[in-house]
């Protein structure tokens, strides 16, 4: 079961290239097992059953309302972005008449040395001139790209020409880390590959969001299998556990639901982001759905609980030391219960209790992280949720190594163990 898992997930990896892509991918999951499309420009009818609403086209919002329910709610938040470079606007760069590279920047903090040498192409979606019906009425259709090829490599420098680069390097953005595209030739050849890849014409293109992803295939590996390899695992893994779980839950009593925010890595401060008034949005929406006021909404979120699912740093084997001295976190050993005294996890005493229990009754292990006292941690999706919709939360993840690399290793039992906590989550 823990392969089949892994390869589904391997799979789902590979068809998320970018954070449209996994929207894509993960509404495409819903709707096979029976959820409905929900527009936010819609007037919403509800009743019983599963529903799904998009924002932006990377960020969505699942729920289903059981019959009878007993207005409260049970929620879980993951994240589709991941670090990467954006491909700036007029991106072509001529080198001494011989050189085409592309003109990028960081989207969020990233490990940088591992960008380089390896093959890469570009995802993401273009807006064009289209219909007055385009868009909502904006006459601008959006259109996603996936240019499923090797088509880019940032090339390092060699060691004869930088011999300090063992040393420590800082790398410059704007310098060291643009990808070579081409030789010389025509100019706007990169425009004109994504128009084609769209089935467009160049000169309709009006904007684009675009980035670079990394083109190697996941892998399941180890002497015994028992690691798991790929692009993105930071957050898509938890996108696709905390999805598997939510489709599997029998959510008979609680009003549930599914959050996949876009921009966890910058922030979350957009329209789209856990920031945002998405969830708040949504949650309105099915109390009005359900003939329940703002009183109502008010109780149900008093005895709700989110899980914000957000992927954890294990013990890495070559630096023991970088973790804390008595809370040891390891792959395969189970779902990470995550705290931070400066509350940059909204873990707390109550909700950890509640995870661990629910962890007990599904039978699944879980462990503690905490950061080293001298040492800042990133912070997550949880409390950041939390100032819009003030809920009981506890951020919990997977064991990885590598995090924010473009190619991060994680455990072969993990997905599966969230799996199965967040069925036991919605039932």
């Amino acid at each position: 079961m823990f392969k089949e898992t892994g390869k589904d997930l391997l799979k789902f990896i590979k068809n998320s290239p970018s954070c449209f892509h996994a929207v894509t991918e993960i509404t495409k999951r819903l709707s096979e097992n029976g959820f409905k499309e929900l527009k936010e420009s819609d007037r919403w009818e509800l009743k019983e059953g599963g529903y799904f609403t998009v924002r932006n086209n990377s960020s969505v919002i699942a729920f289903y309302i059981p019959e009878n329910h007993d207005l409260s709610v049970r929620i879980t938040a993951a994240h589709s972005d991941s670090p990467t470079f954006k491909i700036k606007e007029n991106p072509e760069i001529c080198v001494e008449n011989k050189y085409i590279t592309l003109n990028t920047e960081k989207y969020g903090g990233m490990l940088c040395a591992p960008w380089f040498d390896r093959p890469l192409s570009v995802a993401g979606r273009i807006f064009v001139k289209g219909e007055p019906e385009d868009g909502e009425g904006t006459g601008i259709k959006e259109i996603e790209v996936n240019i499923d090829r090797d088509l880019l490599i940032i090339p390092n420098v060699a060691i004869h020409m930088n011999r300090n680069v063992n040393d420590g390097y800082k790398y410059d953005p704007q310098t060291d880390m643009l990808p070579l595209f081409a030789m010389d030739g025509e100019k706007d050849r990169f425009m004109r590959i994504i128009a084609e890849n769209a089935g467009v014409e160049e000169k309709d293109i009006l904007s684009h969001d675009l980035y670079l992803y990394n083109r190697a295939e996941g892998s399941i590996w180890g002497a015994d299998e028992e690691f798991i390899s790929a692009p993105r695992l930071d957050d898509l893994q938890c996108a696709y556990s905390t999805l598997a779980g939510f489709v599997k839950g029998e959510k008979k009593k609680h009003i549930s639901l599914y959050c996949v925010f876009d921009n966890e890595e910058v922030g979350s401060g957009t329209r789209q982001g856990a920031g945002s008034t998405f969830l708040y949005d949504v949650l309105m929406r099915i109390c009005r759905g359900i003939n329940a006021d703002y009183e109502d909404y008010l109780r149900m979120l008093s005895g709700g609980i989110m899980l914000s699912a957000d992927n954890a740093h294990a013990v890495h084997p070559n630096r023991k030391e970088l973790t804390d001295p008595t809370n040891r976190v390891y792959i395969n050993d189970g779902i990470v219960i995550k705290y931070n005294a400066q509350q940059k996890y909204c873990t707390d005493g109550l909700s950890a209790a509640f995870f661990k229990a629910l962890c007990m009754k599904a039978g699944v292990p879980y462990q503690i992280f905490v950061n080293r006292s001298d040492m800042l941690g990133g912070s997550t999706l949880g409390n950041i949720s939390n100032t819009k919709v003030a809920l009981k939360s506890v951020d919990i993840g997977l064991p990885q190594l590598a995090m924010h690399s473009p190619y991060e290793t994680a455990g072969i039992k993990d997905t599966e163990y969230m799996v199965k906590a967040v069925t036991e989550f919605f039932e």
